[in-house]
């Protein structure tokens, strides 16, 4: 049987980076492997569920999020078991959850605002995983879920600009502007290093607009900017 899997690959550095650096911001334990391959499995039934509202192929989907979500819950109920308050963050991403439903029952999944959601709630992972260890939300994990947050959003403004915006002049200008002011953000606050984790990004939002590169190179340049932003906030945190 082959497996019914998102299509948006971008995704997955969401899904792992926020995570790992909240973990990197406390100190790993083998609930954290379970609580991962629970939050992977509970994104890959998000994607079945979120069709549903559509609409269209109901029987399809409702069979993949089964698939999806019953093992998902049983990966992650072993560390509620050990931190019952994990429950809490579920629930902060529920109305996220909807957010995303909304769009996609109006057939607008590439909006910003859907994209903003969904990164809002994938950040949020990486206040989840810090907290299993540390029992309270401390300034480390804020700033991960600051820095993740900041670094997808920009990263949504640049493919934008690349792909659906690309002749949107407006649309550039915004992306140019919100990533100088990222970087002048943590200088101001005195986070240098962090810092130093964006300038990659606003070089190639520069760069690399209006040069003429497939889906598919933006893509993979994404990953070569995500994986320094990993490399450079692991430093900070280690």
């Amino acid at each position: 049987m082959k497996l019914f899997l998102p299509k948006q690959h971008g995704a997955l550095a969401m899904l792992i980076i926020p995570f790992w650096l909240g973990v990197a911001a406390t100190n790993i334990v083998w609930q954290h492997v379970l609580l991962f391959v629970g939050w992977v499995l509970l994104y890959f039934a998000t994607y079945p569920i979120l069709l549903l509202f559509k609409k269209k192929k109901l029987s399809f989907y409702l069979k993949w999020s089964f698939i999806y979500i019953l093992p998902a819950l049983l990966f992650l109920s072993i560390p509620i078991w050990y931190q019952p308050n994990l429950l809490f963050f579920g629930i902060a991403m529920i109305p996220f959850f909807l957010i995303n439903a909304y769009y996609s029952s109006k057939n607008c999944d590439r909006s910003l605002g859907n994209d903003i959601s969904a990164i809002f709630t994938f950040s949020l992972a990486g206040i989840a995983a810090g907290y299993f260890v540390e029992k309270q939300i401390t300034f480390e994990l804020l700033l991960v879920f600051m820095a993740s947050f900041l670094f997808f959003m920009g990263s949504t403004f640049y493919v934008k600009t690349m792909i659906r915006e690309k002749k949107n002049d407006s649309f550039k200008w915004t992306s140019w502007g919100y990533h100088l002011f990222v970087i002048i953000f943590w200088l101001l606050i005195g986070e240098w290093l962090i810092c130093l984790a964006f300038v990659p990004s606003l070089f190639r939002a520069i760069i690399f607009y209006g040069k003429p590169l497939s889906a598919r190179k933006v893509g993979v340049f994404e990953i070569i900017n995500a994986a320094i932003f990993f490399c450079v906030l692991l430093i900070h945190l280690i």
